[in-house]
């Protein structure tokens, strides 16, 4: 009986020790496989192209953001910022949401005429995102001098990723996806 206890001693002493070892680095792996962070990511450039549509659309890990221009992306910034601003006026914009994506897309919402290319009917709302696990709000910024910008209102500071794509025709698309969790 003292054998079979000291063995069971013994057996809970090596299985205590691995429960409390500590386990491989959680940083290498990684949410649905995305490595993103959370900093800001830019291009440089001033695009011909102007901007026509926003939209947004669900994926199983994370919340796609599609800025829609009739041309080539030439340059964009994306990042974090502590409130959105109004471009020209310097105006805070209230977002839903415990973070703020400031997207601005180096191409204004109008053509070479002035004529508007982008004109949301609800510039509190470009999208609804009700029932959305990331997004809480998409607002327009405004276009001026060239650039136009969008706020984006997620549940918290998630990591992101900026893409381009060309098409469909000869336009192009930015596109801003923000994972559901770390």
């Amino acid at each position: 009986m003292k054998k079979l206890l000291l063995w069971l001693t013994a057996l809970l002493a090596v299985v205590g020790l691995g429960i409390v070892a500590p386990g491989p680095a959680s940083a290498a792996t990684s949410y649905c496989g995305l490595e993103w962070g959370s900093l800001a990511k830019t291009a440089p450039g001033m695009s011909s192209a102007s901007v026509t549509n926003v939209r947004t659309g669900q994926q199983p890990c994370f919340d796609r953001l599609v800025v829609d221009l009739n041309g080539p992306v030439k340059g964009y910034t994306v990042r974090y910022v502590p409130e959105i601003i109004q471009d020209g006026s310097g105006f805070t914009i209230p977002v839903y949401g415990n973070a703020r994506l400031q997207i601005t897309v180096n191409a204004p919402s109008y053509d070479n005429n002035g004529n508007l290319t982008y004109n949301p009917a609800a510039k509190a709302e470009l999208s609804n995102v009700a029932g959305y696990q990331t997004f809480r709000q998409v607002v327009y910024a405004g276009s001026f001098e060239g650039s136009t910008s969008i706020g984006l209102g997620v549940r918290a500071r998630l990591p992101f990723r900026v893409l381009t794509l060309d098409g469909p025709g000869a336009g192009s698309r930015l596109i801003v996806d923000v994972a559901h969790r770390w």
